[in-house]
């Protein structure tokens, strides 16, 4: 069994991504510069945020946080949006989600200018995704592929079942799997929490992407030998042995299925990094403006 250090390749991928920035620099170019929106006080939120910008500054990006309290009302949070949207010096930029309850979060993605939506979130960016055309693909899933395609992971007519169904991994990385081309043309099953024998579908698979958000929800004897597994999960559960009482799992039960893996993504440590280094990625493509002239 191989561990897919998500640690590892982050770090490498921000090295390759501050070099191209200083011979960009040097030459006369813009530094890119990513804004980050946060609302609240939502304690993983903030843990988040302040990764994409300590990752900036490693980068050698430029960045900008724009800090707002819960309650400010959806009209305020669009009209920092539209700011943002025709800010020239901003490349892209992210409204960390979740956002309180009275916000609608579709009406902020929609408001995003898919140009900078470096998240991929946005139905333009999604659609250009599905059909094959260049976009900014969601970070998870983008990050997902660099993995993939880093430890040189045959993908071509394997079977790979992703578990959820969600627009930000599950739905997005079935297409992308699917897609002509490396890391993709797998066969791919998208199971979720209505399918008939999930543990029988799983069972089938070469490749499994776990992103349920339930702790530990894949067990030890729905994989079999030799399955590549992709844990996209972060979840923090009780654990008396730990001096903060608490530590994070992923969507798999790392015990019992690590032993049957070619390879597996550990949580902390695998997924949740190459998803900021993906952010850098689509941030550097937005300033070089690759996608969209």
């Amino acid at each position: 069994m191989q561990l897919l250090d998500g640690k590892l390749l982050s770090e490498n991928i921000k090295s390759e991504l501050a070099a191209e920035v200083d011979q960009m620099v040097a030459k006369g170019a813009k530094r890119p510069h990513l804004a980050a929106v946060l609302v609240g006080e939502n304690a993983a939120s903030q843990v988040y945020v302040q990764s994409k910008i300590r990752s900036c500054e490693q980068v050698g990006f430029k960045s900008t946080l724009i800090r707002q309290e819960a309650d400010i009302t959806e009209a305020e949070l669009l009209k920092i949006v539209d700011q943002l949207n025709q800010d020239p010096d901003v490349d892209g930029f992210i409204v960390q989600l979740p956002l309180p309850k009275h916000i609608d979060e579709e009406r902020i993605t929609l408001a995003i200018d898919h140009r900078k939506d470096v998240d991929g979130f946005h139905p333009i960016n999604f659609g250009r995704m599905a059909q094959g055309l260049p976009a900014f693909l969601p970070a998870t899933p983008y990050g997902i592929l660099e993995i993939l395609r880093r430890y040189n992971i045959e993908t071509a007519g394997k079977h790979c079942v992703v578990v959820g169904r969600s627009n930000i991994v599950g739905t997005p990385m079935s297409i992308l799997l699917s897609r002509k081309g490396y890391p993709g043309d797998c066969t791919v099953t998208l199971t979720h929490s209505r399918t008939k024998d999930l543990p029988g579908e799983v069972r089938r698979a070469d490749i499994i992407v776990a992103a349920i958000g339930i702790p530990q929800f894949i067990k030890g004897d729905w994989v079999k030998d030799g399955a590549v597994v992709i844990d996209v999960g972060i979840n923090r559960i009780e654990d008396a042995s730990r001096k903060s009482g608490t530590r994070l799992v992923g969507d798999v039960d790392f015990e019992a299925v690590a032993p049957k893996c070619s390879h597996i993504t550990p949580v902390p440590g695998g997924v949740g990094l190459m998803t900021v280094a993906a952010l850098m990625m689509n941030t550097l493509k937005a300033c070089k403006k690759e996608i969209y002239q």
